[in-house]
């Protein structure tokens, strides 16, 4: 969704943009585009092996690129080490990389054999999936699965994680894919039956939901008047902290929501990247104190 990523940003020569989520770079490449010839990007990113890929993808903008080993969640004081007071432009996009999916080798991904591990900063984090699985009560795995993957057969699942272990734990994806498999009924399988798990899994052991809710009062906070926060989620629990959070900003006047319902991506999009389908995303700018 570059294109209403960049209108939602609203993009000018002089403007400092942060890219919260930095990945490959894609997004910000576009954002320094928009903004020349003297826009400024700062991009942060938990993981350092993108942080890499990105760094020689926007070598070309030179100065006007500053890249950091961090996550979004602790953007004010990123921002405050840089001695940047306010920001014209936000962007967090939450959505899993494909490079994270295919070639990361931390179990990210269901469709081959890797250590469940799901760690976005194994630098930073100790808690692997395999460490969530392998000691948590089975109720716990219940409820995880449940509410953090809105998976229909959290108990069945949970159930069987408990009984596998007993007999030898759980270390690889293939392992986890076999029990979900043998768990879920094959008449429910409208998905792939693994990918509800593997969502609630990542979103654990990343604690990416206390993430969102702690970066975006920073966010304000942090965003000249007028400024934009653009925000893309794509699981219903992300989108919906998103939304109440925007609302209650915009209800203390601190912001205007640019639309009241979130952009989709158009259906070229989708059947090009159909990993796009599920993406919501918001915009808001900031109001003048």
């Amino acid at each position: 969704m570059v294109t209403e990523v960049l209108a939602g940003l609203s993009c000018r020569p002089d403007g400092v943009y942060v890219d919260g989520t930095l990945g490959l770079g894609g997004h910000a490449e576009a954002i320094l585009v928009a903004s020349s010839p003297s826009g400024r990007l700062v991009g942060l990113d938990q993981d350092r092996a993108a942080l890499h890929k990105a760094a020689q993808r926007l070598h070309p903008f030179g100065s006007r690129a500053l890249l950091i080993h961090s996550c979004y969640s602790h953007l004010a004081e990123v921002l405050a080490e840089l001695q940047i007071g306010s920001v014209a432009g936000i962007l967090l996009d939450l959505g899993i990389s494909t490079d994270q999916l295919q070639v990361s080798g931390r179990g990210f991904s269901f469709g081959g054999e890797e250590p469940l591990d799901m760690r976005m900063n194994p630098d930073a984090q100790e808690i692997t999936a395999a460490d969530l699985l392998n000691e948590k009560p089975e109720a716990e795995l219940n409820r995880l699965f449940w509410e953090l993957g809105e998976e229909r057969w959290a108990r069945r699942i949970a159930r069987r994680v408990v009984q596998v272990r007993q007999q030898i734990p759980l270390r690889t994806t293939a392992q986890l894919v076999e029990l979900i498999r043998q768990a879920v009924p094959v008449p429910s399988r409208r998905i792939h039956p693994a990918t509800r798990v593997f969502q609630a899994l990542r979103l654990a052991v990343n604690q990416e939901l206390e993430k969102l809710a702690a970066f975006i009062p920073q966010a304000i906070a942090a965003l000249e008047p007028q400024g934009r926060l653009v925000i893309i989620a794509y699981h219903s629990l992300e989108d919906r902290i998103v939304k109440q959070a925007f609302i209650r900003a915009e209800q203390n006047g601190l912001l205007k929501r640019v639309h009241k319902k979130p952009l989709v991506p158009q259906p070229e999009e989708v059947k090009r990247n159909p990993s796009a389908r599920s993406a919501k995303l918001r915009v808001a700018a900031r109001l003048a104190a």
